[in-house]
């Protein structure tokens, strides 16, 4: 399986599980909803019910006293009664819905209706003024206030108010612990849910580090390895995307150790080549030097003027280009050969160098204090030499002046070679660090053109830069910088 179905698969079941949370969470809040609806409808049952009794009680309140009083004050809470409890009933049918309290509402209806027209009789019959009606109400006195018809209708009301309140508080009480239930048991799945859902995200996220970055960090050592000019392999066997990856890297390292192999092959070679040309240079070039000498000692009475000077033209190009063979060996040697590295102060470098190249008629300036570098010796002495030479080379006056510099940087020093000699065109800044170049022609100037591109390449291989300013008749000014540990 490809990296990318693995990684869609992982997402869609945390994107199933996270559905599955949901639709959980939402039957369970519907049945908290239901059971809180409940609770409250049932307390609004019951807040109706204690009004409903309530008006009851006041309107027999109101009927007995006005039997014994017989003012008509006492039957306001009776007639409130019955203008206010019809529609408290038809609330309260609306409110409940088990079948068993709808019988005993029914039932309450029933009784107060009775209780409403044995009431109303007596009521009736005490209000009327005609003669018999005294009569009238002393019989309907004794027939039902004394038999307690209305008390036994009311005692049979409160009865059964109080099976209706009762069965409103237990089922509402059992509403209330499933409520209670509910809510524990949807926080409870809630934190089963997401404990399962972050350890399965977690389970996920180690898997996929495991199988990728684990392997992409093989890839990395490998790619590191491959820079320091170590062609290793690595294993992989698994098939997706990332098998192809380390396929091609195996096969970079393999076809890098395979180049770099003939790349050192063809170095030796040309070392080789080198060596043995320069050495085949060399003996015709002392062979024409040792005639020359022959024939001016042989000779000397014999030659004219002319043919001296052809003679020390002939030493001279000879020389010239024997320097050029130890300068292009030099040049090559750049960088293969591995030297110690060992603390070089430099302030005691450029005064022994001051002593070998500089004449004493020319000012020597080193400003500030040089620092100590853990460096290769030879290969900074050969870039202060070229440029010191070069400064007094380039020189004609008869006392110059050749000042050096150096300040420091994080990670690194300038150093700065400045003369008052005969400077150099802008438009050869370039070209000055080009082996086998020269400012002024060969036959007027002995130069072999490889100082400054000897100075070019030590310093590039250190990975630092050398820059020139100059104007022609006003001296130059090298800048090179070179890394501090």
């Amino acid at each position: 399986m490809t990296i990318r179905s693995k990684l869609f698969s992982g997402f869609i079941t945390l994107i199933l599980i996270f559905i599955i949370n949901f639709y959980v969470n939402q039957s369970l809040s519907k049945q908290v909803i239901r059971n809180t609806n409940y609770i409250n409808n049932s307390e609004a049952v019951i807040r109706n019910s204690n009004i409903l009794h309530k008006n009851m009680i006041d309107m027999q309140s109101g009927y007995r006293g006005y039997l014994l009083t017989g003012q008509e004050v006492f039957l306001e809470p009776y007639y409130e009664g019955l203008k206010n409890i019809p529609p408290l009933i038809d609330e309260q049918q609306s409110l409940i819905s088990s079948p068993k309290q709808k019988v005993r509402l029914d039932s309450i209806m029933s009784l107060h209706q009775a209780w409403v027209k044995h009431a109303s009789s007596l009521i009736q019959t005490k209000q009327d003024t005609m003669p018999e009606a005294g009569a009238k109400y002393r019989e309907l006195f004794e027939k039902k206030v004394k038999t307690q018809t209305g008390k036994k209708i009311n005692d049979d009301i409160r009865k059964i108010f109080e099976n209706f309140d009762n069965y409103e508080y237990y089922f509402r009480q059992i509403r209330r612990d499933l409520l209670q239930k509910s809510i524990a048991r949807t926080g409870k799945i809630n934190l089963v849910l997401t404990v399962f859902s972050i350890t399965f995200g977690l389970i996920l996220s180690y898997y996929i580090i495991r199988i990728i970055t684990g392997r992409i960090s093989k890839m990395v050592i490998l790619a590191e390895e491959i820079s320091k000019g170590n062609f290793k392999r690595i294993e992989d066997d698994q098939k997706d995307e990332l098998k192809k990856l380390s396929e091609s890297l195996n096969r970079m390292s393999q076809i890098l150790e395979m180049n770099f192999n003939e790349l050192k092959k063809k170095n030796n070679e040309l070392d080789q080549f080198a060596y043995v040309v320069s050495h085949d240079l060399k003996a015709p070039l002392r062979g024409i030097d040792n005639i020359i000498s022959w024939v001016e000692e042989d000779h000397a009475n014999e030659l004219t003027e002319s043919v001296k000077h052809n003679l020390d033209l002939i030493k001279g190009r000879t020389k010239r280009l024997e320097n050029m063979i130890n300068g292009l060996l030099a040049y090559a040697r750049i960088g293969k050969l591995k030297r110690n590295v060992e603390p070089v102060s430099i302030g005691i470098l450029l005064l022994e160098l001051k002593e070998l190249l500089v004449p004493s008629h020319f000012n020597f300036l080193v400003k500030g204090e040089m620092p100590v570098l853990n460096t290769e010796k030879i290969q900074i002495e050969q870039v202060f030499s070229n440029l010191i030479s070069n400064a007094v080379k380039y020189n004609h006056k008869v006392s110059g002046t050749i000042i050096i510099e150096a300040r420091a940087f994080p990670g690194y020093y300038e150093f700065s070679v400045s003369d008052d000699g005969i400077g150099i065109q802008k438009d050869y800044f370039e070209k000055i660090f080009m082996i086998f170049q020269t400012l002024q022609e060969r036959d007027a100037f002995e130069s072999t053109g490889v100082g400054l591109a000897i100075v070019k390449k030590i310093i590039d291989e250190k990975k630092g830069r050398i820059s020139v300013e100059s104007e022609e008749g006003k001296g130059t000014t090298f800048r090179f910088t070179w890394p501090s540990f």
